[in-house]
Parts: C-alpha cells; structure tokens; sequence
C-alpha cells in the first residue's frame, strides 16, 4: 500500500475508535451477535480458505504449527462460545474505579476507558483473529491485525465474514484493518502518534525486534517455558494426570509444560509412572543423568534444560528440594506458567510466594491458563509483563483509565494557603 495512504488508513482508525467508545454496550454486543451469525452462516467458506492454507503449509512447517493453523469445527464452536462469554461479560467501559470527596461537592472520579488503536501481530492461529476482534469490539478498541503468513487465506476469509457482519451493524468495520505485509509491520512500527500498544505473539526474536524497534508500549511475552515441579509430598494420582495433560492436551499451545523438575526422593515412583503414560502418548522424555538412571530416555542436553518444544517432548531433571527448583525456575523459566504437584500446605504456599511468573498453579495443569478458562471470555494473549496486565489479558487488558474532576470554581491557591482544605472522602 502507498504510504500516505497507510497512514492516511492508520489515522482513520483513530477516529473510528472514538466513535466505537462512544459507543453503548447493546450496540457492541449487538454487533457480536452478528459476528457470531456469521461465522457459523458462512463456515464452509472459512473452512476452503483454510484448506488451503494447510495444503500450502503441508511438509514445510511443523507438527506444533499446522495444529494451530488448523481451523476445523471444534475451533469453530470455541471461538463462537467464546463471542457469546464476551457478550455477557459486563460493560468495560462504563466502570467507575474510584470515586473520591476531595472537598465539599468537589468529586473526583476514575473511570475505565480503552487504550485506543491497538496493534496486533499474532502467530498463524485463525482463531487467535477472531477472539481479538470480539475483545476489541467489546472493550471499544480499534485494532490492527498482522497474522502469521501461512494462515493468509484463513486470516482474509475471516476478516472478510467478520467486516461484512459489522457492516450490517451500527457500528460498521471502520475500526478494523488487516494488513499482510512485513513493510506494513514496520511501518506500524513507526506510527506512535495513532497506535497506543502493540501486542506481539511469536518467538522470541520476533518479539525482542518488536521490542527494539518501536516507540510504542509493547505488551506480551517471547517464550511459554513452562515448568512443574513434582514435589516429595506428592500425591501420584494427582501428580500423574496432572503432567500427562500439562504436555498432550495441546503441545503446541504457550502453555503446555516443557520442564519437569522432580524431587529426588520420588523419582523411583515418579519416573516410572509417567514414562509409561508418555510412551503411551508419544511422548520423548530429554532426561538428566538421574533421571536416565531410572527410565530409559534421551540424554537432557545443555539446550533441552528449560527449552520450547511445542511438541510431543519433555526435559525432566531430578532436584534436591522446593528451593533448587524454585530458583532454576526463576532463573531460567520464562515467567509464563509454573505449577507445583504437592500435599504440603508450606510448600504450596512457598511456591505461590516466590516463584515470580505470571500465573502460578498448584495440583493443576499448566493448561488452565488461559483467558476463556479464566473467565475473561477469551484472550489476546499471556503477558509476562509486571505493568499494566499480567497473565491472560482479557477485557481489563484492554482497558487503561482516565481522572474525571468536576468541580465548582476551585483553585489550588485556596487550598495552598490554607484558606480551604482536603477531606479526602471515598464514595465508593
């Protein structure tokens, strides 16, 4: 696209977001119901476009990708679910966070508002599009997407149902726009003065180049390294189950478990149990020498430590106790998900307290972390950042706030003299 006129088309989407604020919340939930029509009106159409996408990406990219890519009936039903949680998730936008008395009459008021035009550049997940549109829209955010090159004619087909669907609506698609090229991606990059946060899902060097090249707030994590620790306290018939699903529900997903640290003391129970459900399941164990002691398995090699397989693969290294795993996890996990299998209270609450990740689970899977899970109706995706939204951001994610003080002719120089004075009074 010819650059003034991609600003020119960038610019747009900051008007139209003012708009989509403003917005009432029957409106916007009005025109997710449409969205939600569509998709299921016009699947067939979604399904060829994605067809061709997995014929394109057959045998030249990995098993971890084509399962996201893939977007069959079960996707479907998810991220239609999903639009109907979001719609009945209160209106973020109309609520009040603290409301102050500073002085007789004098109030103060902080309201949630939306961050503004939101840039999204996301892996090749077509369903990942249409969970951060339904946020957006609810939430009276504009949004930029970019999704992963294999998934182009599923990310167009699914841009297109959805603009048409919102064109049919009050609301219409203006604050919407795909882009597809990298040149547009950096030119994003660039535009500060219209785009409030950009939200990168991908590797690690991709997100760090986002990092490194933009002005603008930047919002995600680079890795899902995550862990479990086994503890001494264990119960097998939790602890079992609980691993087996944290790596087979769905390897490729940011939150399926890589690293497995067991105490030693249960390794000759633990070891043996899971390497029989693994095998069961496909699974290839990367061990250290301790551990290859026990089971038979690959060697755990200096790279497989705390590494992203995304696969139908595991590192699992034998500890000495809670506080070795704790600081191996702290030091080379990457603050996305840790879970602790445990009967003990101390260590549980041990874990919670020092293990500095942005979701930390005990006798659970690693799984469970995520926005629909969670009850925020879907996600656009796990921050491992500690300012603003942590975790699964949802619809709060999207928000930021604003002070509303609405006064009678009130001047600082009243209260600096001493004339008038502060009381300070919370109304809510």
């Amino acid at each position: 696209m010819e650059k003034d006129l991609f600003e020119k088309n960038i610019a747009a989407l900051k008007e139209a977001q003012l708009r989509l604020a403003a917005s009432s919340e029957s409106v916007r939930n009005e025109a997710l119901k449409s969205v939600y029509d569509a998709l299921e009106e016009k699947k067939d159409f979604i399904f060829a476009e994605n067809g061709k996408d997995l014929e394109s990406a057959k045998n030249n990219v990995s098993d971890a990708v084509m399962g996201r890519l893939k977007f069959d009936e079960k996707k479907l039903d998810s991220v239609r679910k999903g639009i109907l949680d979001i719609i009945s998730l209160p209106d973020p936008i109309v609520r009040i966070e603290e409301k102050r008395e500073l002085d007789e009459a004098f109030i103060l008021t902080r309201k949630s508002v939306p961050i503004g035009v939101i840039g999204m550049i996301f892996e090749a997940r077509p369903d990942a599009l249409v969970q951060i549109v339904s946020l957006c829209i609810k939430s009276g955010n504009a949004i930029v997407l970019k999704g992963g090159k294999e998934a182009m004619n599923s990310n167009r087909a699914l841009f297109k149902v959805i603009a048409d669907a919102l064109d049919d609506t009050p609301l219409t698609s203006s604050s919407l726009m795909l882009i597809e090229s990298h040149e547009d991606v950096a030119s994003i990059l660039k535009m500060d003065k219209y785009i409030d946060l950009i939200i990168p899902r991908g590797s690690n060097a991709f997100v760090r180049y986002v990092m490194d090249n933009t002005r603008i707030p930047v919002l995600g994590h680079a890795d899902g390294i995550c862990s479990i620790y086994v503890d001494e306290s264990a119960d097998m018939d939790i602890a079992i189950p609980v691993v087996l699903d944290s790596k087979v529900q769905y390897p490729a997903a940011c939150n399926a478990v890589e690293m497995i640290l067991v105490n030693e003391k249960v390794k000759d129970t633990f070891l043996p149990k899971i390497k029989k459900v693994f095998d069961e399941r496909g699974v290839i164990i990367h061990g250290d020498d301790e551990v290859r002691g026990v089971i038979e398995c690959e060697s755990l090699g200096s790279d497989d430590l705390f590494k992203e397989f995304l696969s139908l693969e595991v590192s699992i290294k034998c500890v000495n106790s809670i506080n070795e795993a704790i600081s191996l996890i702290n030091s080379y996990g990457s603050h996305h998900t840790d879970a602790i299998i445990s009967e003990d209270e101390k260590s549980k609450n041990l874990f919670f307290t020092l293990v500095d990740s942005a979701d930390v689970f005990a006798n659970c899977s690693t799984r469970f972390a995520d926005g629909y899970r969670f009850g925020l109706g879907a996600e656009v995706g796990i921050s491992t950042s500690k300012i603003h939204a942590r975790g699964p951001v949802g619809l709060s994610g999207l928000m930021s706030y604003k002070w509303i003080l609405s006064g009678h002719g009130e001047i600082v120089a009243d209260y600096a003299s001493g004339r008038r004075f502060f009381h300070h009074k919370d109304l809510i």
